[in-house]
């Protein structure tokens, strides 16, 4: 219906006063309840006596209702930029006050994965949707926005302080590219499967890093099967086709072996009953032993259990060479090459340097490394607002001995040139914190208190260590440095260091004044933080029969059905969210209860 003039300029007059009292209700003090109330009750009316039209006027005032949606987001704060999604990401976004912080978020996958339970996806134990929460959902729960965008980095610029992605949507043929900036740099991409440059690898093998990988491995399993039962095929044939062959003997691949030996007879042999006889399960490890980084007796164990179910292992053998029908191998003792037959190939070997990893340790000068160096801070050298953790960076810790003279300065309050017992007390809470390699040397010699290092290097006539010069020092600390290691790269390690330096960044604007760090021997002052100490709490080995291997600190082993309940009472209870710990505890029932899906879906 068509509005008069005056009619427009009445209509106008009341968006003008409904604009002014709006803003008169809302910005002139904290607004309550009731004012929304009557705010809201005003337009309503507004809008019916105008046709409808005040519905534009709503929109054009919901920018200053609503400040905080669609708004830009406070350009005074800090820009922290998170690469990635796993482990080491997710932990450090769940740990970050990120009212502090514009935060966005760049990964080529939109959820974090339980990547422990990937071989239990394989084999259908676990759904992968079960072990997966969309990142979105997680970041939902901060009060604070946090940008996202499923992408993949193709270029860091630690000079220019940008990154450059590339859309990871794969939609179209020309990838959208854009560019961001930051002002803190949090690079947490993971690693990919390291292949050794062996020839056919990365065709004829599933991987096991995603999961991705552990869908295709499980439809690989059945389409093995499937196969197998054509009936033109030889029996020679039938062999090849259902041998299964797992190239490492690590936790991932003695799990996954032990996993496929499950749903084989537990499940597959009871749909393709004729195909028992020609089904055989390989596990090829370069080293002595399998699990060789866990305790010897679970390793043993782990053999033995292998041998009784009728799994091969082949261990003192390096893989050269990958066909479309063989795996060319070669034996480390007698140096002879074996070529063996297979259907299908997990390749679970290690971790390998991403490329977007590799141009940017070229950048900095770091090329002489398999992963990214950062200091104890875990703070990548040679760049100030750059931190990276989880597998695709390493820890480099400093040895004490590269600062013993600084030590024994500042140790040595008085100036005498000796250092005595008591001095050196004084400051070993400084030194432990600095230098943990101290306390795993401690714990090695079983040794109860610092204070015993010196011990022996300069005594009296009652065996008493009385006060040492700096040659006497450097000698009684001269063995610490042997214990110094790389961490594993592991989920653990990756979840404490996101953990970790969230803490430090929700720390950042009180720490100058307040340092909590050790003394700075080289300098001057405390440092700002605690350096990172990785708290080890256990590992698993699940090896199958609802048996699992557990090997926890204080040289604690458990073998058999009781540490299988431990394992999964552990793993539901680290999922992200009660959505996945339901999830997966309902998938483990249904197994139970219905047996595993072998439809290869």
């Amino acid at each position: 219906m068509p509005i008069s003039p005056g009619g427009m300029s009445v209509f106008f007059r009341s968006i003008e006063w409904s604009h002014s009292f709006c803003r008169s209700r809302l910005f002139s003090s904290q607004p309550s309840k009731s004012s929304w109330f009557w705010n809201r009750r005003a337009l309503l009316l507004l809008a019916a006596g105008s046709g409808g039209l005040m519905v534009l006027a709503d929109a054009a005032l919901s920018q200053e209702l609503n400040p905080a949606e669609g708004s830009d987001k406070d350009l005074n704060k800090k820009k922290v930029l998170v690469l990635g999604t796993g482990w080491a990401g997710t932990s450090f976004l769940k740990n970050l006050d990120c009212s502090k912080y514009n935060v966005q978020v760049v990964s080529p996958r939109n959820y974090f994965a339980f990547t422990p339970l990937l071989p239990s996806v394989t084999c259908g134990t676990v759904e992968a949707r079960s072990i997966s929460e969309p990142i979105r959902k997680i970041v939902k729960r901060k009060e604070e926005d946090v940008s996202f965008w499923e992408a993949e980095c193709s270029e860091i610029d630690s000079k220019q302080k940008k990154i450059f992605c590339c859309s990871n949507i794969d939609n179209s043929k020309d990838k959208e590219n854009f560019a961001l900036d930051y002002d803190y740099l949090i690079i947490a991409v993971g690693a990919k499967s390291n292949t050794f440059n062996t020839p056919g690898v990365d065709k004829y093998c599933h991987f096991l890093k995603e999961v991705e990988d552990a869908q295709r491995i499980r439809g690989s399993i059945v389409d093995c099967f499937e196969r197998g039962s054509l009936p033109h095929l030889s029996n020679e044939e039938r062999e090849r086709i259902l041998h299964f062959v797992v190239v490492g003997g690590g936790p991932t691949g003695i799990e996954f072996a032990a996993e496929l030996h499950d749903f084989i007879h537990d499940d597959l042999l009871k749909l393709y009953p004729s195909l028992k006889e020609f089904v055989k399960i390989t596990v090829v490890q370069s080293g002595d032993h399998i699990l060789n980084m866990f305790d010897q007796r679970i390793s043993d164990f782990a053999e033995n259990k292998f041998q009784r179910d009728g799994i091969e292992i082949k261990t003192g053998c390096r893989v050269v060479e990958v066909t479309d029908k063989y795996i060319n191998m070669k034996e480390k003792q007698s140096g002879a090459t074996l070529s063996i037959s297979y259907g299908m190939i997990v390749w679970s070997t290690g971790i390998g340097t991403r490329p977007v990893i590799s141009q940017f340790m070229k950048q900095i000068g770091q090329t002489d490394r398999r992963v990214l160096a950062t200091d104890e801070w875990l703070r990548v050298k040679g760049c100030d607002d750059v931190y990276a953790l989880g597998d695709c960076a390493t820890i480099e810790q400093r040895k004490i001995m590269e600062d013993i003279s600084y030590i024994f300065k500042i140790a040595d309050k008085d100036n005498s040139g000796t250092l005595t017992v008591k001095e050196f007390k004084d400051v070993i809470e400084d030194i432990r914190m600095r230098y943990p390699q101290i306390d795993l040397y401690l714990e090695r010699e079983h040794m109860k208190n610092a204070a015993k290092l010196l011990e022996g290097t300069a005594e009296n006539a009652h065996g008493q260590t009385i006060q040492l010069n700096i040659e006497q020092f450097k000698t009684a600390i001269s063995r610490v440095d042997s214990q110094m290691k790389a961490l594993p790269a592991t989920a653990q390690v990756a979840a404490q260091q996101g953990t970790y330096l969230a803490r430090c960044f929700n720390r950042m604007d009180i720490s100058a004044a307040e340092p909590e760090g050790p003394l700075r021997f080289t300098g001057t002052g405390r440092h700002r933080f605690r350096p990172f100490l990785y708290k080890h709490l256990g590992q698993f080995a699940p090896l199958g029969g609802e048996q699992t291997a557990a090997q926890l600190p204080g040289d604690w082993v458990s073998i058999g059905h009781s540490s299988q309940w431990l394992w999964y009472s552990v793993y539901a209870s680290k999922q992200v969210s009660w959505r996945t710990r339901v999830l997966v505890v309902f998938d483990w029932t249904k197994r139970v209860i219905f047996g595993r899906d072998s439809s290869g879906m």
